[in-house]
């Protein structure tokens, strides 16, 4: 709970930052196109030398069989300070032979190595050994986050690195207390069942997260007894390096952790693909899931956890009040600068507190302060990457085109790195490419409903089916929408509320299976009956 209270505390201090720092940056003004009349913001947040973070980069090879070791090929790649463009460092790039041989370390580490045979107690210390570790060097850590990732270093540093050695400390805490049954049957009959690591995992974790996904994969495979090759994003992979050092620094035996950096054509494919690894967990877009879960079912038919995308509805009742209901849905879009799978990107909000709410919401965004994620205040950082920046700056066009009216934002800001204005779109109609698609950027999308039937239908009319916000004073209203909402949490007068035990993931296209919790134990398991015979039992 004290993440989750940490993600409120970073909301709160949003409503603190004075309008007067970051007006001048906005312009006003209701456009449907901005070529008639929208004005530029000035780019005074983003033109200014940007900050160096003291932080060294000591790891950028491959990790296998607890060994820093160059790709196969010999091959590097860059990775990339999204605040400029400029090249952070150059990192190993694997591919299948480099995934293949981390397979085989995992392969031998789980059937000959110590891990799996240790008592569930000694692999418990080993992640509270971790998790301490990780604190000690948090500062540093989110440092490095903010820089691979252009995230605020706030958010890294006092939401999100908390967040991570909570889940580790969570998982550790379970590793003790995995155990099967004993099994009443028919007949004279011993029966119990073996919950029993499944072996080597195989882990693809997104470039919007780094930390978080890899603590949400690596802690209760860890806890099961499982040994790892994880695939980190191209976009994002030096934290999950760096976190894996201090792994081993804890005692975990080599082989069971192996990292592999690349792309997903290559080592992406190659692991998902892979005969020898028992099971895959993957975070993405849902037409990359695709993919991976094809490619895991031509293989050996390993099962799959995908945690997918999203376009969440956060629904605003005409009995809300309208400055919370602003403020929560200006979080539930904008937070990591729109890049969050459960984003609230669609904003359902009755007809007749519609305008008032369009008008706040807008106002809000103006107040939005973009710039320097190291700098204290700036709310709101740059994209990931130009692919990203582009398809975010498609989609706001894409809006114009179809006569939504552009209230503010709508295009670059600065003339270096990739950062985007804060947009809102009113009358947004639910066909519209900004209703429908997954933007992942700083767009929000609002849109009138009628009536209680009227939007639990259309909120429920997407591919899509893995968050959703609803924001109502009356609790037969908030019991009635979140049952009806088809959706795997439903957060009711809050949103982006998570913890360790707050299992997560998709209904629909938004993937299979949960992540944290005691449900994220399931995916690393295999159940095993045992049944022996018993002779003249003096009870069944």
């Amino acid at each position: 709970m004290a993440a989750a209270r940490r993600i409120s505390s970073l909301l709160s201090r949003s409503l603190s930052h004075p309008s007067a720092s970051s007006s001048s940056f906005f312009s006003l003004g209701r456009n449907s196109s901005l070529g008639r009349g929208a004005h530029r913001l000035s780019t005074a947040a983003v033109v200014e030398e940007p900050i160096t973070p003291h932080v060294q980069i000591n790891y950028t090879q491959l990790l296998i069989n607890g060994q820093f070791v160059d790709a196969a090929s010999g091959k590097t790649f860059q990775t990339l300070d999204p605040r400029t463009g400029d090249v952070i460092a150059h990192v190993a790039e694997g591919d299948a032979e480099d995934v293949n041989r981390a397979v085989s370390a995992a392969r031998k580490a789980f059937d000959q190595g110590p891990w799996p045979k240790m008592t569930a107690y000694e692999r418990s210390r080993i992640l509270l050994r971790f998790a301490d570790l990780v604190e000690k060097h948090s500062d540093e850590i989110a440092a490095l986050e903010t820089w691979d990732n252009g995230k605020l270093y706030e958010q890294a540093a006092n939401v999100e690195l908390p967040m991570f050695v909570r889940l580790f400390y969570y998982y550790a805490g379970w590793a003790d207390k995995i155990h099967g049954l004993t099994v009443p049957a028919d007949g004279n009959y011993h029966v119990q069942t073996l919950h029993e690591p499944i072996g080597v995992a195989g882990q693809i974790i997104p470039w919007n997260f780094p930390l978080l996904m890899f603590a949400w994969k690596v802690g209760p495979a860890l806890a099961c007894g499982n040994t790892i090759v994880l695939k980190t994003a191209e976009q994002t992979p030096l934290t999950a390096l760096y976190v894996a050092k201090l792994l081993h620094e804890a005692g975990l035996p080599p082989g069971v952790l192996n990292i592999v950096s690349g792309f997903g054509p290559s080592a992406g494919a190659a692991l998902a693909s892979h005969m020898d690894v028992d099971k895959l967990a993957f975070t993405g877009s849902t037409d990359t899931g695709k993919i991976v879960q094809e490619l895991a079912a031509r293989s050996n038919l390993k099962p799959v956890t995908l945690e997918l995308g999203g376009k969440s509805p956060f629904i605003v009742f005409e009995d809300a009040d309208v400055d919370k209901a602003v403020e929560i849905a200006h979080f539930a879009l904008f937070f990591n600068q729109g890049q969050c799978c459960c984003a609230g990107s669609r904003t359902f909000v009755h007809e007749r507190v519609y305008d008032e709410f369009v008008e706040k919401s807008k106002a809000r965004a103006l107040r939005r302060v973009v710039g320097d994620p190291f700098k204290k205040n700036v709310e709101q950082g740059p994209q990931i990457d130009s692919e990203q920046f582009e398809k975010v700056l498609r989609y706001i066009r894409s809006g114009i085109e179809s006569n939504a009216t552009l209230e503010c934002g709508g295009g670059r800001l600065g003339s270096k790195g990739f950062y985007i204005q804060p947009t809102v779109f009113s009358n947004v109609q639910d066909d519209m490419l900004i209703a429908t698609d997954e933007i992942f950027g700083p767009v929000q999308s609002i849109l009138k409903f009628k009536d209680l039937g009227d939007v639990i239908r259309r909120a429920n009319a997407t591919r899509y089916g893995l968050a959703a916000g609803v924001f109502t004073s009356n609790i037969d209203t908030a019991n009635t929408v979140s049952r009806a909402l088809r959706a795997g949490t439903v957060w009711v007068n809050c949103f982006d509320i998570f913890d360790a035990a707050i299992p997560f993931g998709g209904y629909k296209m938004s993937g299979t299976g949960r992540e944290k919790g005691i449900y994220s134990l399931n995916n690393y398991l295999q159940v095993k009956a045992v049944v022996t015979p018993l002779k003249n039992p003096a009870w069944l």
